[in-house]
C-alpha cells in the first residue's frame, strides 16, 4: 500500500467532508441537518452553529486534509507492517 497515495486520499476525503460542512454553514443549513442528525439519535441538541467565518473555514479544511494525511499515512504505515 503507498503510504502517500493512501494519505492523499484520506485527506482530500477529510477535506472534501469538511468543506460540505462550511458550505452548508455559509448557506444557513448546518444548523437543522445538526438538529435532524442529533435527533435521529434521540438527543437534544445543546449546540448552536456559529455565524460563517471565511478564515475559520478554511483553517478547518486545511487542518482536516493534513491530519487526513496524517491518519492515512500511519494506516498506511501500519498495513504494510502488518502484512509484510
Amino acid at each position: 500500500m503507498n503510504q502517500h497515495k493512501v494519505g492523499m486520499t484520506l485527506g482530500a476525503f477529510a477535506g472534501l467532508v469538511h468543506l460540505v460542512w462550511e458550505v452548508m454553514i455559509a448557506l444557513g443549513w448546518a444548523q437543522g441537518y445538526l438538529d435532524f442528525v442529533l435527533s435521529m439519535h434521540s438527543l437534544n441538541n445543546p449546540y448552536t452553529v456559529q455565524a460563517f467565518n471565511l478564515g475559520r473555514g478554511i483553517m478547518l479544511v486545511v487542518i482536516a486534509c493534513v491530519m487526513g494525511y496524517v491518519v492515512g499515512s500511519v494506516f498506511a504505515v501500519i498495513y504494510n507492517r502488518v502484512h509484510k
